[in-house]
């Protein structure tokens, strides 16, 4: 028997739908049920990599996390990473296929219906629950005729539709009734209730928009969800980025000022979430070199095109300040991407990210990279080898991380790596990772995901308190786990939402949480 669905959709991008499928996967499983998320199709350059190596949206990976089960490529068969304005890498099952145009990729389509399906079909045949993300909104009219990830989706597998809009942005009413209005009539009857997502304040100020929203549409309100501030859970995409962007303001005199270069092909930018939620510290995402001046660390961070992205450092001013703060002692982190561009020299004989010659790195480590046809995708352990001020108060303890990278990168001396990976992707293994300057102010690594690791992360901020002086430790209490910010999310949701109406939809008795 296959296990019931049920869908997460939303009126448009960025309106929480994400997230309330990663509380609805924690409530199920506080019910007791084995659940499985899954979003036949990501567009995002936030990823990660399964305990087998497979590359999926990194939402799906917190969603299986919440979940408590294992995370699979089934969860997120097709994800389409963006090169460009109008070109885009597809992975398939976990595996890239190539890069290609929105022309081609919608001819492509067809083909890929049958593999979202039999993903699906796995799932539900592994599950006692499958809770499905859409994508954007199902009433975008252009993309209905060859849609992979909402309706045609829905429809598939018979899904019951929950509705989400965002009240915090405004407009949350006019939004749910006019999706409804642009839907086909057997989409429409899809949607079973509605979920308003990010309200703060009075809820029985809210009540008679409720009524109005049930009485024209005929639908109901499963729940008004309230906005969960400072939730440490990754967002999925450069929507969110944005927001902290503008979040960023003035860093107060007594915090330390971690500036990451937002590159216009940033990827993984979710490496430094765990930063943002330290007490003390303020992360920002820059794009401007005047910015960098008075941080206490300046990051490179990945991107999916690291000689576009090389080129726009260059030809802003980055390099220069960079040089500059290194001349004053001033450490600077390079993770995956950045940790290439950190090197000697770029080479893509292949044309695999671009049909540049080879091309001059910042010279600051003795890295050579070449890209290669072959996408390095691991979860991997790695042992703290080196003395740096990233490493300096946790040696040779064991951290995890993960890499996605199509280059191999060459250590052009013997000089000291921050790492060595001992396991990778359930095999044991002995590479060095990266390399570290010889005065230990500048760091590379491939690895990404390395902030989650606590300890390596407190060694990070009490060498950069030292390097400014500051004698009292920043906050003190480790930040909240993963496990407490799923319950957190949870919580809150539970406590919003009408269980009975969603035992009825799902088909599952469910015990309201209370």
């Amino acid at each position: 028997m296959l296990a019931p669905t049920i869908m997460v959709q939303g009126t448009s991008s960025s309106v929480g739908k994400s997230l309330i499928a990663t509380a609805l996967c924690r409530i199920f499983q506080q019910q007791g049920l084995r659940v499985a998320p899954f979003k036949s199709q990501n567009m995002a350059l936030n990823s990660y990599v399964t305990p087998d190596g497979f590359e999926i949206g990194r939402a799906q990976a917190v969603q299986a996390d919440a979940a408590k089960v294992v995370c699979s490529r089934d969860m997120n068969p097709i994800l389409l990473k963006p090169e460009g304005d109008a070109n885009s890498q597809v992975v398939v099952l976990g595996k890239p296929i190539g890069t290609m145009t929105a022309v081609q990729y919608h001819a492509y389509k067809p083909e890929l219906r049958s593999i979202v399906l039999q993903s699906l079909q796995r799932l539900r045949e592994q599950y006692d629950i499958v809770v499905i993300e859409g994508a954007g909104s199902p009433a975008e009219i252009n993309l209905r005729q060859m849609d992979l990830v909402n309706m045609f989706v829905a429809n598939s597998v018979q899904a019951p539709v929950l509705l989400v809009g965002d009240i915090d942005r405004g407009g949350v009413f006019a939004s749910l009734v006019g999706t409804l209005e642009l839907l086909e009539p057997e989409d429409r009857k899809k949607i079973v209730a509605f979920v308003i997502n990010k309200f703060r304040g009075d809820i029985s100020l809210l009540q008679s928009g409720l009524d109005f929203l049930t009485n024209r549409t005929q639908v109901p309100v499963l729940g008004v969800v309230p906005y969960v501030s400072r939730l440490r859970i990754a967002d999925e995409d450069c929507v969110s980025l944005e927001d902290r962007r503008r979040r960023g303001g003035i860093v107060p005199a007594d915090h330390l000022d971690i500036a990451v270069i937002r590159f216009p092909r940033i990827s993984n930018h979710d490496d430094f979430e765990p930063l943002e939620h330290e007490n003390g510290v303020s992360v920002r995402f820059i794009e401007h070199p005047d910015e960098i001046a008075q941080a206490d660390l300046v990051i490179l961070p990945g991107s999916k095109r690291t000689v576009h992205d090389l080129k726009w450092l260059r030809q802003c001013g980055f390099g220069e300040k960079i040089y500059d703060r290194l001349k004053e002692g001033r450490p600077v982190l390079g993770i995956c991407g950045g940790c290439q561009m950190l090197g000697t020299q770029i080479e893509d004989p292949n044309g695999i990210e671009s049909k540049e010659p080879p091309t001059i790195g910042l010279g600051l480590l003795p890295l050579k990279t070449i890209f290669g046809r072959e996408k390095r995708t691991s979860q991997a352990k790695a042992q703290v080898k080196t003395s740096s001020f990233l490493t300096e108060h946790c040696l040779s303890e064991v951290i995890s991380g993960y890499e996605i990278h199509m280059g191999i990168v060459e250590k052009l001396s013997d000089g000291p790596s921050p790492f060595q990976i001992v396991f990778r992707n359930g095999l044991d293994e002995s590479m060095s990772d990266g390399a570290v300057s010889e005065n230990g102010r500048v760091v590379g690594t491939m690895l990404h995901g390395i902030f989650e690791n606590d300890s390596l992360r407190a060694s990070l901020l009490k060498t950069l308190m030292q390097l400014r002086g500051i004698e009292a430790p920043i906050g003190g209490a480790v930040i909240s786990s993963k496990e407490a910010e799923y319950d957190r999310l949870a919580a809150a949701v539970s406590h919003s939402i009408d269980f009975q109406l969603l035992s009825r939809l799902v088909g599952i008795p469910l015990r309201a949480q209370r």
